[in-house]
């Protein structure tokens, strides 16, 4: 179950017959910030938020105990920054959050993480067996060299794939989130009578993503 609007959302996911996963988000104020720091004050002000949703999930978090509730920053990386940024430098690249840090809007964070693992593997597989035969070089002295640019130049193939991939979801997830907990009457009519399916088809959409195959032959 999913709520949004009036400048925040929330949800809820049962995790078995004893355990519910809920979460709410907003955008805080400079006072608001301070809650972080009361588990109390911040379970009435998430209380407060709520709006308009059934009894039985605003239950769900008025018996939520005090040590449960955590409050923690979202973090994503402005999308720009993997056009003209580098990505890989040398034998070293990142990979997961630490390339593509998004919003969890579209459930792809994991997911992307896991297209980096296969994308990588292929990348340096490919750049470190030679053409013909699949057979790595053995030669004494210029291995090390030869092997370092061969590991530079898969990092670098990897960096140009995942670059655009990246660069989309990060930029999709922020946009859907922005308009989930936009606020104000306007923007909530347009995005429930009119944005409300194309995000939701949007969200398959950005699932629906071949990496490609991690053997080499």
């Amino acid at each position: 179950m999913q709520y949004f609007g009036n400048g925040i959302r929330s949800g809820a996911v049962p995790c078995d017959d004893a355990n519910v996963y809920w979460y709410i988000t907003w955008t805080p104020s400079s006072q608001e910030k301070e809650l972080e720091e009361n588990p109390a004050q911040l379970k009435q002000y998430m209380s407060s938020k709520l709006g308009k949703i059934p009894d039985k999930v605003k239950a769900v978090v008025e018996n939520t105990e005090l040590e449960a509730f955590i409050s923690s920053p979202l973090r994503y990386r402005h999308p720009w920054e993997l056009l003209w940024g580098n990505i890989s430098k040398g034998n070293a690249c990142v990979a997961g959050d630490a390339l593509h840090p998004m919003t969890p809007d579209i459930g792809q964070g994991g997911c992307c993480a896991l297209e980096d693992s296969v994308v990588l593997a292929r990348c340096l597989g490919e750049a470190l067996l030679k053409n013909s035969g699949g057979e790595t070089k053995d030669k004494e002295g210029e291995e090390g060299k030869e092997e370092y640019e061969r590991i530079e130049m898969g990092l670098n193939k990897y960096a140009n794939e995942r670059r655009w991939r990246s660069f989309d979801l990060i930029s999709t997830s922020y946009v859907v989130g922005f308009l989930q907990e936009s606020n104000g009457k306007f923007m909530n009519f347009f995005r429930d009578k009119f944005l409300s399916p194309i995000l939701a088809g949007l969200r398959l959409k950005k699932a629906d993503f071949d990496c490609g195959k991690l053997s080499i032959s």
